[in-house]
């Protein structure tokens, strides 16, 4: 057979190869009169190649272009710079390498192929037996011996290898990858396993995907996001079983539920991996791409069924205090935009770390992440601003009775129950210590208050009162928040204008069950109280409305904190109880308001408005915790809003991608 060989790269002169010897050696006889051009280049022009013809915009070793002729078989090209870092890595010389890459090549163009694993075994039984011929090893074995039979751990390492490498394997990968990567998040706060997870997933993802259909990469990716949602929020499933009448009725709906959280997961977290491997661009320009993406499901995640923005990446960061204060600067959106940035930006380069491109990246993100620490650093500071004031000494009461002794559906043991908590409720209250406002935790009040009634806890502590209960007006019920004066007289009714899906509304009508049909509230508003002869202005939250950025506090106003009431019982010690609090913590930081939470069960706190927990109360202890409120103060985020830093994010991601684009055609041309 007849070898053409084409050098365009110089540094291949060096090193003497034999190309003539190694493409013969892989052919039959048949081909004695083939023809065959070997054109041997660098990483550049192999890239330009790859993503003309394979819409791959990256370098490989080798690539073969088959012309379905049994005398001109076809054209290898390969790129030295690819064969130098992957024969320094499997410790084997450049001509060593090069031969194999030859061989591989060669037999592409007589038809072998490895797109399945019974065609991969046939290639790779055919290239270790060609180079066997010509003296080099095995390149599928251990680089410590050249004999399988020498090197026991290959029995494990070679099938594992060649078992990843399946599609099967593949998908084993992202389920992992998911799985690993909601160990960030309270209660666990191993943040370097999301960073792993969501990295190995962009790096499966840009190496895999670009060669698939758009269902075929739909269907790759899928396992990661399924998986990631079902680790991070199998906890909700827990409220069915927390009271034996419930789970008679909705325990049926445990494995449909726990589906029904992976499947929207995996839709949902599918879709930054779709953008990068679906959008022709520069390896450095993908980043922005991804963490633009992952930033706008976040911001898109705040809408659907009235909002579910639980745990954004930024959160694996609250108990770094510098780096979670920068969500003073740009909010969870913007802090989750540059961590997942510099993950993806880490990845190109780990991919590549000769993309000069790919380190302008991940510099970009590094130092949008610098100056949110810096801006972070003045949040703290003004955390501390005014704790000198005379501020209300206020109480917080958690009750943590039990989900069977706070609700059930016997009408005796109700009223039984009923009279118990309050009686529970005020001797808490009324435990010693002076203080100014007492705060009771959301539904704390047992009955369901009309106008005109009393609530007679408060005029028996002889204290104001906040405090959660099921309020009943023009033929609707609300869960709200009632302001009770020390006579027991309600002052204010604030209403919860976030209802959570399944639990507290239908958002299918009857087709899924759900325990409660509640009406929603108005939405923001501020509440002014006179406490010993001071004004308190504070801004209410019902349980997870706290979560929802910048939805608490009507425009252009700073009140002295936010009350969160919150009854956590239906979750009991699983993550979503640690959760929850850090969602608080995070909007804490956000707005630059203290907050004070009262939960029913746990975890109550005082929080400053930098994040820090300055009191608390643990899990299923009752008890109470008295502190004062100080450090209210408007961040730069709470000026903007959550929409404006969206939009500021998305033009960012637009200019960086523009920009780059533009160096890498002015150094192409």
């Amino acid at each position: 057979m007849r070898v053409y060989v084409n050098i365009e790269d110089k540094r291949w002169k060096k090193y003497k190869i034999d190309f003539d010897k190694i493409a013969n050696a892989a052919v039959l006889a048949k081909y004695k009169d083939a023809e065959v051009s070997i054109t041997l280049v660098n990483d550049k022009e192999i890239q330009k190649i790859n993503t003309k013809y394979r819409k791959i915009n990256k370098p490989t070793n080798v690539l073969s272009f088959e012309l379905s002729d049994d005398v001109l078989l076809g054209d290898i090209f390969i790129s030295l710079d690819t064969v130098m870092r992957e024969a320094k890595n499997e410790n084997i010389s450049v001509p060593e390498h090069t031969a194999h890459m030859v061989v591989h090549g060669i037999l592409h163009l007589l038809g072998y192929d490895h797109i399945n694993d019974s065609d991969a075994k046939k290639m790779e039984s055919k290239e270790i037996s060609i180079l066997g011929k010509l003296g080099y090893k095995n390149p599928y074995a251990d680089n410590v011996c050249n004999d399988i039979s020498c090197c026991p751990g290959e029995k494990v390492i070679g099938p594992t290898r060649r078992f990843f490498h399946t599609g099967f394997g593949r998908t084993v990968l992202y389920v992992l990858c998911g799985a690993i990567a909601s160990l960030g998040f309270a209660p666990f706060y191993m943040w370097w396993w999301t960073v792993i997870g969501i990295g190995g997933a962009y790096l499966l993802s840009i190496k895999h995907l670009p060669g698939h259909s758009g269902i075929g990469k739909f269907f790759r990716v899928f396992p990661f996001g399924a998986f990631y949602a079902m680790a991070m929020f199998w906890w909700v499933l827990h409220s069915i079983y927390v009271i034996p009448e419930l789970a008679t009725q909705f325990a049926v709906w445990t494995v449909p539920g726990l589906l029904g959280i992976g499947i929207i997961g995996g839709i949902v977290f599918s879709f930054p991996f779709l953008a990068i491997s679906s959008v022709r661009a520069n390896p450095a320009c993908r980043p922005f791409l991804f963490a633009a993406t992952w930033t706008l499901i976040l911001w898109c995640r705040e809408w659907v069924l009235t909002g579910f923005p639980w745990n954004p990446i930024s959160n694996i960061a609250i108990e770094n205090v510098y780096v979670a204060n920068s969500m003073s600067l740009y909010g969870a959106l913007g802090l989750t935009f540059v961590i997942v940035g510099i993950i993806a930006a880490f990845a190109e380069i780990i991919n590549n770390r000769r993309g000069i491109m790919n380190w302008f990246s991940l510099i970009a993100f590094l130092l949008m992440g610098v100056g949110g620490v810096l801006y972070g650093v003045k949040n703290i500071d003004s955390a501390t601003q005014g704790c000198q004031n005379n501020s209300p000494l206020v109480r917080i009461v958690q009750p943590a009775q039990n989900a069977s002794q706070k609700a059930t559906y016997s009408r005796v043991a109700a009223i039984q129950n009923a009279h118990h908590n309050i009686g529970v409720m005020t001797s808490i209250a009324a435990a010693e210590g002076e203080y100014d406002l007492a705060v009771f935790p959301e539904t704390a009040y047992p009955f369901v208050v009309t106008d005109g009634d009393m609530i007679k806890m408060a005029s028996i502590i002889s204290k104001p009162v906040i405090i959660g209960a099921n309020y009943y007006a023009t033929g609707k019920l609300y869960n709200s928040l009632l302001v009770v004066n020390s006579d027991g007289t309600v002052s204010h009714v604030y209403s919860k204008s976030h209802l959570v899906p399944f639990g507290e509304y239908r958002p299918f009508g009857n087709i899924i069950p759900t325990p409660g049909q509640l009406t929603p509230g108005n939405g923001p508003e501020l509440i002014e109280i006179n406490v010993v002869g001071s004004n308190f202005i504070f801004a209410p939250a019902i349980c997870y409305e706290i979560i929802f950025s910048d939805s608490l506090i009507p425009n252009g106003q700073t009140p002295n904190a936010i009350v969160n009431i919150t009854n956590d019982n239906w979750f009991g010690q699983t993550p979503g109880t640690y959760q929850h609090l850090d969602m608080v913590r995070r909007y804490a930081i956000e707005s630059g308001l203290p907050i004070i939470r009262a939960n029913y069960s746990g975890i109550s706190a005082f929080i400053a408005s930098d994040g820090n927990i300055v009191a608390e109360i643990p899990i299923n202890q009752a008890g109470h915790v008295d502190g004062t409120v100080c450090g209210a103060h408007k961040t730069v985020y709470r000026m903007l809003g959550r929409d404006m830093c969206m939009i500021i994010l998305l033009i960012i991601s637009c200019l960086a991608v523009m920009w780059i684009s533009g160096v890498a055609r002015n150094r192409d041309a």
